[in-house]
């Protein structure tokens, strides 16, 4: 045992600090929990925590494999458009953005009241812009419409068109069909590129 005082004193004065030390980090650590606590904590029901944690375990139980698979085709797209040298500008997204609004304005709603009724956000749609106008762009020598196949439409739905009409009904009916390519060639798209992908999964659902 050291009785030497002074040695007793630095040892005094050393355990004083670390331990100051451990109490101001915990006194930080709390603060940061407290200020940021929508990071861990979902809610309280009754003073009872509901953490974030347990309500993304919810949520992956749910519907994990869907997420995980729409993120899997996103990357397979995103990969493919860089290989295609493809890109989507935020002029282009804009543009479909304010095509949209009008779309909207003009059966009496807005695109805001739309998007709570829908549960998204502006961000959602802007990414939902993004990959079909990306796999338009892939997929654009696939998605021409002949005249041949305006012509049978007309035909097979059995369509009248209005005198001095022609040009509005034709601009829909390329636009109907255009979508419906882009929804058979998208899904053939994604379909080829899984099976060419090495995908390796570290969760199941």
């Amino acid at each position: 045992m050291d009785n030497n005082p002074e040695v007793a004193l630095k040892k005094r004065k050393f355990i004083s600090t670390k331990t100051a030390i451990i109490i101001a980090v915990i006194i930080i650590l709390a603060a940061l929990v407290y200020y940021y606590k929508g990071l861990f904590i979902a809610a309280t029901v009754n003073g009872s925590l509901i953490t974030r944690l347990a309500v993304i375990e919810e949520l992956e139980r749910v519907s994990g494999k869907q997420v995980l698979d729409s993120l899997i085709t996103k990357k397979l797209i995103n990969d493919e458009a860089i290989k295609k040298g493809v890109s989507v500008t935020s002029e282009e997204v804009d543009a479909e953005i304010k095509n949209i609004e009008n779309q909207i304005k003009a059966q009496g709603q807005t695109l805001e009241q739309v998007l709570t009724a829908q549960n998204m956000k502006m961000e959602d749609l802007k990414q939902q812009i993004i990959t079909k106008k990306t796999l338009e762009k892939i997929l654009a020598d696939k998605l021409q419409v002949a005249e041949t196949e305006i012509e049978q439409f007309v035909k097979d739905n059995n369509i009248t068109i209005p005198a001095g009409q022609e040009e509005a009904y034709k601009n829909q009916i390329i636009a109907q069909l255009k979508q419906q390519k882009l929804n058979s060639e998208a899904e053939s798209l994604i379909t080829s590129l899984r099976s060419q992908a090495v995908i390796k999964y570290f969760t199941n659902y």
